[in-house]
């Protein structure tokens, strides 16, 4: 089989960015609310007919196969009182307007009743980085390609449901240090987001591909720093503009080419939440930078390569080569050699680089930080507010 030259790949990674249906959507609290939203076909909160406690009982049913238990991490930062509840941002205040009126529910708003296969292609067999290598065209088709599907299919929900409880988790803290009642309205509101897309993943993972797997090393890595990290606008910088940033990269082309109606439908839900969520870290940190001394001005241009490098490994997929049995080093290099790894790492980027340059961020140490990365092409793109 032939592979597309790393330069056609490039050029996939531009055009997928640009199909993929974030890149029309109004960011800022401007805008008009869709004539038809999903509220309006949810079931009333009156109807006395749903048993709510019983279909939280079907809701504790763990995963077949995957990780449990609770892990305590130590974390310190201010808590910020505001005295003065009337609107000091008008952006940020419309943002959690319209927040409020593109509300969905997880449990009403999706096919729940699709049928799934777990070993079937629900994400194209092209988009896994071993496709047509020689450690691929040694798998039997019949039993161990389909195993490899749904694992690296579970591999890479698995790290969209963990990154979403990560930013759960960084949201709540936000809600605390925001300085304006705007910005903590709009926080809560977002922690309503998370919770709303850890519940459609994880219920994905467990009921339709029945495997989930752990947090990947570097993922993990990242949210620690956000999470411990004491300073706001770290945090802001790291969950809405970093983490955030990759995760509008990725959904978008999840959405744009899988094959699967309800995981296709899962991701469009959550890329309406996710793009409000980046323009509310850029509008946050507007002219947060630029008074800023050399010294902490560094530490943000070090968090931001430092950053961008571990979210280009999350998903290179050792854990999953590990789990079957496959050549652990033989895999890892064919996966940094795929046309389709490079192309989707590259395309991860569009969302981040752009905000970075509007922050005033781009300073030569992190312009050369991306482009060692090679994303800085996507310097010129629309930035998310």
């Amino acid at each position: 089989m032939r592979f597309p030259s790393l330069g056609s790949a490039s050029k996939m990674a531009r055009q997928l960015a640009r199909r993929v249906p974030f890149s029309g959507l109004v960011l800022s609290g401007e805008g008009p609310v869709p004539t038809e939203r999903p509220s309006e076909v949810r079931l009333k909160r009156s109807d006395e007919s749903v048993n709510y406690t019983e279909f939280a009982k079907t809701q504790a049913r763990p995963a077949r196969i995957g990780p449990s238990g609770t892990e305590p991490l130590p974390v310190a930062h201010e808590l910020v009182y505001t005295w003065d509840y009337a609107s000091q941002r008008t952006d940020l205040r419309a943002l959690y307007e319209k927040s409020k009126d593109l509300n969905w529910n997880a449990r009403t708003d999706l096919p729940w009743d699709a049928r799934v296969d777990p070993e079937g292609q629900n994400i194209p067999d092209s988009f896994n980085p071993l496709f047509g290598s020689s450690v691929w065209r040694k798998l039997d088709p019949k039993t161990e390609i389909p195993r490899l599907r749904q694992h690296m299919t579970s591999y890479v929900l698995s790290n969209f449901l963990h990154g979403e409880q990560g930013a759960l988790l960084a949201t709540s803290q936000l809600v605390a240090v925001a300085p304006t009642p705007d910005a903590k309205f709009y926080a809560a509101a977002q922690v309503f987001d998370e919770a709303r897309h850890v519940e459609a993943y994880d219920r994905y993972l467990r009921e339709k591909i029945e495997l989930v797997y752990p947090i990947s090393p570097p993922l993990r890595t990242l949210l620690d720093t956000v999470l411990t990290d004491s300073r706001w606008d770290f945090k802001y910088l790291g969950m809405q503009i970093m983490i955030e940033g990759i995760a509008l990269g990725a959904f978008g082309l999840i959405h744009k080419t899988a094959e699967e109606p309800l995981i296709c439908k899962i991701t469009e839900m959550i890329l309406q939440d996710e793009s409000r969520h980046v323009a509310f870290g850029v509008l946050s940190l507007k002219d947060a930078f630029k008074e800023m001394k050399e010294s902490e001005l560094r530490d943000r241009e070090d968090f931001i390569v430092e950053s961008s490098r571990l979210l280009r490994e999350r998903f290179v997929g050792e854990e999953v080569w590990e789990r079957l049995g496959l050549p652990k080093a033989e895999c890892n290099a064919l996966a940094l050699e795929s046309p389709f790894m490079r192309m989707f790492q590259s395309l991860l980027f569009s969302k981040i680089v752009p905000n970075v340059r509007k922050l005033g961020l781009l300073t030569p140490r992190v312009r050369k930080g991306f482009e060692e990365l090679g994303v800085i092409e996507y310097e010129t793109w629309e930035a998310s507010a």
